[in-house]
This record gives structure tokens, sequence and C-alpha cells, in this order.
């Protein structure tokens, strides 16, 4: 009966360490998206947000990333459930990340803290930014997209027997 326990208790372990995320996007965070923070004022809040690449902009001493927020699996990894984003976001962090390598589209997720809000245009739309300091730039793998088909039987009667 002990070996019992003892085996489910390490099974159970095994599955929880699989469900967790990467260890640099493990924490505790303030459950607000990008859009929930423009609505009230969050700076300071600690969050983990991710998403899209829109735009890269290397600056003198530091990188900051122009993001769509996405929902994030609980691994922390960003996924398009839907057409309904959290809204967009910039995520800045010292030192160079090449936009070759950070290139539109690509799936990130920052783990940091809302330092304020900027101001910028969409467009011809005026649209405000929350702006996070991030502690966290963590890029995701590309997925593999594979195309499945399926084949009907050559012959109809197969299904009878």
């Amino acid at each position: 009966m002990n070996v019992s326990l003892t085996l489910l208790a390490v099974s159970a372990a095994l599955l929880a360490a699989c469900a967790t995320g990467p260890q640099p996007l493990q924490g505790s965070f303030t459950a607000i998206t990008p859009r929930d923070a423009t609505a009230t004022d969050s700076t300071g809040a600690p969050v983990r947000w991710g998403g899209r690449i829109v735009s890269v902009e290397p600056q003198q001493n530091r990188t900051c990333f122009e993001m769509i927020s996405t929902h994030l699996s609980d691994s922390g990894r960003p996924y398009w459930g839907s057409d309904d984003t959290g809204g967009r976001f910039l995520a800045c962090r010292s030192g160079f990340y090449d936009p070759e390598v950070f290139e539109k589209n690509r799936e990130v997720t920052f783990v940091g803290r809302v330092a304020g809000y900027e101001n910028r245009r969409i467009g011809q739309y005026d649209y405000r930014f929350p702006r996070v300091e991030a502690d966290v730039v963590y890029l995701w793998p590309e997925r593999e997209t594979v195309d499945a088909m399926a084949y009907p039987a050559p012959w109809p009667w197969w299904g009878w027997w």
C-alpha cells in the first residue's frame, strides 16, 4: 500500500511539472490585460504578458517591443483562441534584441512591471500603450504546421464489413 501511494505522489509531481511553464516565466502576477491596465492606472503591477510582435525598436541602451496581447496558456505561451485580444502594449528591456530574430508575428512572453504609459498613433488613431519594464523576454520557438489529409476509402463497400 505504501508503494502505491509513493507511485501516485511521484506521478502527480511529474504531471504537475509538465503543466508548468519555463522557469523564467513562473511567479505571481496581477491578473490584468493591457486593455485593463490602460483603463486604470496599474503602474507598478507585476505582470506576465505575451502575444505577437508588431515591431521591434532597438534604442541606444535598450530595445522596445510593440506587441498585440493574446491570451496565455498555463505555460505562459501566447495563443490565439479568438479574435479578442487583450489590447496592445510596449515592453522594454535593456540590451540589444535583433529585429531579424525577434521578427514580426513571433510569439514572445514578458515578465516585468507596468512602468507607465505612452501615447502613440496606430494609423490615424491615438492609442495609450501600457509600458512594461521587462525582467524576462522569452521568445518561443516557431510553431510547426502540419497539413493533414483524410483519404476516402477507395471502395464504398469497405464500410459494410
